[in-house]
């Protein structure tokens, strides 16, 4: 015998299949050669009246609420996000992942949460995945079964189809809300005390060679959009990504995005492409959203070369590990250095690497800002300046912590004096003591 909620996602799953059926045959109703004469509100119009007129034609039983709601799920379909348009319009709503049909994630500060909204079928979510894969102007089939693109709002989108996706098509979606966070929001949420906020902007503003470093979702990205927010307008900035997510807001930015390969397996335009080219552009700074591959080097060279203040973002568990990172790019790219050499490489380069942390309660908190301060004895000498230490959990098993200024002076404050500031006024930033949240 079934259960109730056996039979409640039954009838959801009917509903579904309903809903996609409608919305198939809508369009193939619709003369779109003449839709494109009219405003989008008159098409809207028009296909809503269709939509209404068909559903009244079901067999199904349905209230009056339902057919409305219906109705608007198939505009959905049409026009929007389908069966996960509300989470899309969700502003708590950071990530969504769809695993196949019947199941769809969404992380909402910090933390997944399943969902009860369904795909009719495969087909139907295959559908979905090709329609906003087209909007991006990128392809995906059997013979390119993955693809990574940008949505029109900024989001971040990738899909992945059988036969790599065994489970059946899955999608993840990054969303980007339509506020951008800054410092001082960082500040708020406690991801990181002032006085760390005051050096990272001194950091930014004296011109210091930056790399972030953090896992998946740790907020890499977030926190390079908000250190980029003080670099001075007079100053010419190109922006390096293989999915565009920087949002630059001086007066003379430029944004690179990579470019995939087409159907013959031709015309790809790497991160590395890019960089090379960027460097003919007259940059003052060059920011690449994430050094992955084989334009550390490059990028490095850039950081050596006159373009002091360059930021990166780099996947690492340490600020120490970030530095292993970026030799082990550096061996990847095919340059024959000996290791102490690519280390002076390295060390020449970046100035500051600032770790970001998402905890396991999916609050983030910069654990460390250190200094690059050299070699000794050929290992990389790494001298923390600020810390966050975790001192136990409350009764609600969140940790307990507090960020504190190690007393280290970074060496790279003479950059500041260049610029004609004060450098004296900033040292007590760096006195050794447990920073105030305040």
């Amino acid at each position: 015998m079934a259960t109730a909620s056996e039979s409640t996602d039954s009838s959801v799953q009917s509903l579904q299949r309903l809903k996609t059926s409608l919305h198939r045959q809508i369009v193939d109703l619709v003369d779109f050669s003449k839709a494109e004469q009219m405003t989008e509100s008159e098409l809207r119009a028009q296909l809503r009246s269709l939509a209404e007129y068909m559903c009244t034609r079901q067999s199904l039983t349905m209230t009056s609420q339902q057919r409305e709601a219906m109705v608007s799920e198939i505009m959905d379909e049409i026009y929007g996000f389908g069966p996960i348009e509300s989470l899309m319009v969700d502003p708590t709503v950071t990530d969504i992942m769809i695993n196949g049909p019947d199941r769809i994630l969404i992380e909402r500060n910090g933390l997944l949460e399943s969902t009860n909204l369904r795909f009719a079928d495969s087909s139907h979510l295959m559908h979905f995945i090709h329609r906003l894969v087209g909007r991006a102007g990128r392809r995906i089939d059997e013979s390119s079964p993955i693809v990574d693109a940008r949505l029109p709002d900024g989001s971040r989108f990738n899909a992945i189809i059988p036969p790599l996706a065994l489970a059946g098509p899955t999608v993840s979606i990054r969303r980007f809300g339509n506020r951008r966070i800054q410092m001082e929001d960082m500040i708020r949420f406690g991801s990181l005390a002032p006085a760390m906020a005051d050096f990272l902007i001194l950091a930014v503003r004296g011109r210091m060679n930056i790399i972030v470093s953090g896992g998946t979702g740790a907020g890499k990205t977030t926190l390079l959009n908000c250190m980029s927010r003080f670099i001075p307008d007079s100053q010419r900035v190109v922006t390096i990504e293989e999915t565009a997510e920087l949002l630059l807001q001086q007066k003379d930015a430029v944004a690179l995005e990579t470019r995939l390969p087409n159907m013959e397996g031709k015309g790809a335009v790497t991160q590395r492409d890019l960089l090379r080219n960027a460097l003919r552009m007259r940059p003052d700074r060059i920011i690449v959203g994430e050094a992955r591959g084989a334009e550390v080097l490059d990028m490095l060279q850039a950081m050596n070369t006159g373009h002091d203040g360059s930021m990166s973002t780099v996947h690492a568990n340490d600020t120490r590990e970030t530095l292993d990172r970026l030799e082990l790019m550096i061996a990847l790219s095919g340059a024959d250095l000996p290791a102490r050499i690519a280390r002076q490489y390295v060390c020449n380069a970046i100035d500051i690497v600032i770790h970001v942390t998402r905890l396991h309660t999916g609050e983030r908190r910069i654990t460390k800002i250190s200094e690059v301060a050299g070699l000794k004895d050929g290992e990389y000498r790494m001298d923390d300046i600020f810390v966050y230490r975790i001192s136990g959990e409350d009764k609600d098993g969140r940790p307990v912590g507090s960020f504190f200024a190690t007393g280290y002076q970074p060496v790279a404050l003479r950059r500041l004096a260049m610029t004609g500031a004060n450098v004296d006024q900033y040292r007590p930033l760096f006195e050794a003591r447990e920073l105030k949240m305040e």
